[in-house]
């Protein structure tokens, strides 16, 4: 075991739309700017604005395949028609640098991620440093407000964020933390803590290996 090497956190945060992960992982990144927020992969043309390997990695199709049919992503899905994925690599890479790394993704492709955690092909560095947190409003009902005074959607396309979100919320209790936003900055102390708290776990476990080598 190299004992130069930090103990890191990988910390995957997942939520229903509207439930106020974008401004909590936002809020984190930017107390902890050290923090290395992983970029996902994307088939879609960029936008106005975006920059490839900031905002996504854009790459074509054949290459996305390619990637998927090496085993290369830690997940992926397909999206209204675009492939989104995150590369195995880019979490591994800065986790042994002793990096930490912050992961904001929905609940399928966690579950995909907990599925590898739980793999013997996942290495170590992985397997200690990973957390998972739940986002979650205090009701749905709290939710379907947040939604319609965001005005950013019609009342359709927010029933149909309301009933994905139901689904979502039966995924809670498969995450290490769940945590209420019904208050921004009682939210965000929580969260916080559980970075913290995770840093001190997985140093106390690598005192203890090295204690016994």
């Amino acid at each position: 075991m190299n004992t130069d090497i930090q103990s890191p956190v990988w910390m995957v945060v997942s939520a229903p739309s509207g439930a106020g992960k974008t401004t909590l992982c936002n809020r984190l990144l930017q107390e902890y700017p050290e923090i290395h927020y992983s970029v996902s992969c994307t088939t879609r043309r960029a936008r106005l604005g975006e920059q490839d390997g900031v905002d996504y990695t854009f790459m074509n199709a054949s290459a996305f395949e390619a990637k998927v049919a090496c085993d290369a992503f830690l997940e992926h899905a397909e999206v209204h028609g675009a492939c989104y994925g995150t590369l195995k690599e880019s979490v591994f890479g800065q986790l042994m640098r002793g990096v930490d790394v912050l992961m904001d993704i929905d609940v399928q492709g966690a579950a995909q991620i907990r599925r590898f955690i739980q793999s013997e092909s996942c290495p170590d560095v992985m397997k200690r440093a990973y957390v998972d947190v739940f986002i979650t409003p205090p009701s749905i009902e709290a939710l379907h407000e947040r939604l319609i005074h965001r005005g950013a959607d019609d009342a359709d396309v927010i029933e149909r964020r309301v009933n994905k979100a139901r689904d979502e919320m039966e995924s809670r209790s498969d995450y290490d933390y769940i945590v209420v936003n019904g208050d921004i900055e009682t939210a965000y102390d929580h969260l916080r803590s559980i970075y913290v708290a995770t840093h001190w776990r997985a140093f106390d476990a690598r005192e203890k290996n090295n204690h016994c080598q």
